[in-house]
């Protein structure tokens, strides 16, 4: 039975839980549910914080984990990425209040900082001593506190750092999403090819979409040129004489204007349906 940690609550929980719930796992948390064991798949779930994560599964306590990008770097461990997820984006930037001088993020050492990401901030800084005050949490409220000049903080929207009168300044330090991590040298087992494998299934189901038309044989050759597939379109004779009927995959943020192609060259019976999953 491999082991596999999955944040216990924030931002990747949700998105976390729903994608693996549509790769057929049996996984869930109510109240303070520290596992989850699915039999039939021959694997339990570890609810835990995302910062830690990346311990558990760089020193081999877990097999398995998805976290962010950002916690790994933060840690300093080592665990063997095996796939970029397309949820839980975020920037991790620095702000300063409305009223500051400071316009850069080359005047910040100037100031002491508040960040619950102190090795990423130092190493971005490389050579320049900056003053730092490490928290846990609530990072946004340490300048009205009085503690900090400025603070650099996970960044969603920038909401919450408008609301305590502080501004974005500069690029961001860093970039993160969610990530498919393994115990180096555990990457190969069947159960965790298994679960990169569904989810690699689910991930090209979010990316694509199937789409089914008749296309008269005039046509064939420009229909299929508009929708070659991934290794080519399926294509089967109709009972009606000259006609075919077509099926191909394509990638949902072109499907509409393929759609439109399709029928300007003459296809009818155009149809896009969603996949549940796909392997490619």
């Amino acid at each position: 039975m491999i082991k596999v940690a999955l944040p216990n609550k924030g931002v990747l929980f949700e998105p976390t839980i729903d994608l693996l719930t549509g790769c057929g796992y049996r996984v869930s948390k109510s109240g303070g549910q520290l596992s989850s064991i699915d039999p039939e798949s021959n694997i339990e779930f570890y609810f835990l914080r995302p910062g830690d994560i990346p311990v558990y599964v760089a020193n081999g306590i877990l097999d398995v984990g998805i976290t962010g990008k950002d916690f790994v770097a933060e840690k300093r461990t080592e665990p063997k990425l095996l796939l970029d997820l397309n949820y839980g984006g975020s920037r991790l930037c620095a702000a300063v209040p409305e009223d500051s001088p400071i316009q850069s993020l080359e005047e910040l050492p100037k100031l002491r900082i508040a960040t619950s990401f102190p090795h990423i901030v130092r190493a971005y800084f490389e050579g320049d001593r900056v003053d730092l005050v490490e928290l846990e949490g609530a990072v946004e409220i340490a300048v009205n506190l009085g503690i900090a000049g400025a603070v650099i903080d996970v960044v969603d929207t920038g909401s919450t750092l408008r609301q305590a009168g502080l501004r974005i300044i500069g690029a961001p330090l860093f970039v993160s999403n969610a990530a498919l991590y393994a115990h180096p040298g555990r990457e190969v087992g069947d159960e965790v090819l298994t679960l990169k494998n569904r989810i690699e299934g689910k991930l090209v189901a979010y990316e694509y979409m199937m789409v089914e038309y008749d296309a008269p044989a005039d046509v064939l050759p420009e229909a299929t040129r508009i929708t070659p597939g991934i290794e080519s379109p399926t294509i089967s004779p109709l009972q009606a004489e000259g006609w075919y009927s077509v099926k191909a995959m394509v990638r949902k943020r072109e499907a509409n204007r393929l759609m439109d192609e399709l029928y300007r060259a003459g296809c009818k019976g155009i149809l896009l349906t969603s996949i549940e999953s796909a392997r490619i």
